[in-house]
């Protein structure tokens, strides 16, 4: 199965989490209370940034590295 594109601004924190389970301990370290939070569905990392107030570009930069081994578009 493809990688969902991490840098996609409608990705939703479910679908991240989901696609890449490797992620939620990004939002851990932070303190985030976005894993299991039921508007997860609805949220995307930058509506998850405001609420934090996190840099965006910082955040997506680790949650990239949290994903570095994805098989890339082809599986």
């Amino acid at each position: 199965m493809p990688c969902p594109n991490i840098n996609d601004p409608d990705l939703t924190l479910a679908d991240l989490m989901t696609q890449w389970p490797q992620t939620i301990r990004v939002f851990l370290k932070h303190g985030m209370l976005c894993v299991g939070c039921l508007v997860n569905p609805f949220h995307t990392i930058s509506d998850a940034c405001l609420e934090y107030d996190l840099d965006e570009t910082d955040f997506l930069e680790e949650l990239k590295s949290a994903v570095s081994n994805c098989a890339g578009p082809d599986g």
